[in-house]
């Protein structure tokens, strides 16, 4: 039953990664009334389409395979490594780059040649991780329940 599903599965993590991606890019232009096409390919922000994506995978596996398949608590232990990843390790990192950002500035003040500064936006904050988690859960059971049935 796994592999006849599996084109399910790929296409609800691909399309709510997809979703998520685009509720940022519409969230930007309404929040600074310009359209940026570089939101579309940028990492950070709400909501996580990381977490869209795995937890779509994951419960598409648990649907299909069953919730006590080993097939959902592999899917399941990969969405948490990215969960913890883009609100634990990503988003330090954005801090970091925030600090040497502002060290640079304050060098630049004193007449030195400026260098590209960092991206910021890495992680996700915990509230924004959750909302990915949430959105990837509601893509999957309406295309489960209504799209593929």
């Amino acid at each position: 039953m796994f592999l006849n599903s599996s084109p399910e599965i790929i296409f609800n993590g691909i399309e709510a990664a997809i979703v998520a991606q685009l509720l940022k890019f519409i969230g930007h232009i309404i929040k600074t009334k310009k359209v940026d096409f570089q939101v579309l390919a940028t990492t950070g922000g709400m909501p996580s389409a990381h977490t869209a994506g795995v937890i779509s995978l994951s419960t598409s596996v648990g649907i299909i395979c069953g919730f006590e398949s080993v097939e959902f608590a592999i899917a399941l232990g990969y969405s948490l490594v990215v969960m913890y990843d883009a609100a634990g390790l990503r988003r330090a990192t954005g801090r970091i780059a925030a600090c040497l950002n502002k060290i640079c500035d304050d060098y630049y003040s004193q007449g030195q040649v400026p260098v590209k500064r960092l991206k910021e936006l890495l992680g996700h904050t915990p509230f924004e991780v959750f909302v990915g988690a949430i959105l990837g859960v509601y893509i999957t059971f309406v295309n489960h329940f209504y799209l593929f049935r």
